[in-house]
């Protein structure tokens, strides 16, 4: 699916990066720790070994992630995420909120660890130095 998408937008070029099936599936198993080919394998029921394999070159030719090699013989990998493989996190967090509002059977809930209350999305300006609405947002095409 790599470069699907020739537009100017900031959704269709990160869709050229991280839209392919499973790809965010692997990031988020990256995320919680299943991070070696195996945990991954295990994790996601239903991807090949060829398949995964190769989302995890493209993803690391992203520098989404790189590999850390934990055993010389054979040769074995854990994955670690990159900088901007861990900013993909709030973007875990707001799929995951947007299926709690509009999936008919909901699988996962984003809670405050310390209260266990459900949490909401949120946006703030540091410039004015307050939350924003949603009403109050919109997209500025960069010149």
């Amino acid at each position: 699916m790599k470069n699907q998408y020739n537009l100017p937008c900031n959704i269709a070029q990160t869709l050229n990066i991280i839209g392919d099936k499973w790809t965010l599936l692997i990031l988020c198993q990256i995320f919680k720790g299943n991070d070696t080919f195996n945990a991954l394998l295990e994790n996601l029921e239903g991807i090949s070994t060829n398949l995964l394999s190769n989302r995890l070159k493209a993803l690391e030719k992203d520098e989404l992630i790189i590999p850390v090699l934990y055993q010389k013989h054979p040769p074995r990998y854990r994955y670690e995420l990159t900088e901007s493989g861990k900013d993909l996190e709030d973007i875990f967090y707001s799929i995951i909120l947007w299926g709690e509002r509009h999936l008919k059977k909901c699988y996962k809930e984003v809670i405050h660890q310390s209260c266990h209350h459900k949490i909401q999305l949120k946006y703030y300006c540091p410039h004015c130095d307050k939350m924003i609405n949603k009403n109050e947002l919109f997209i500025k095409d960069i010149e």
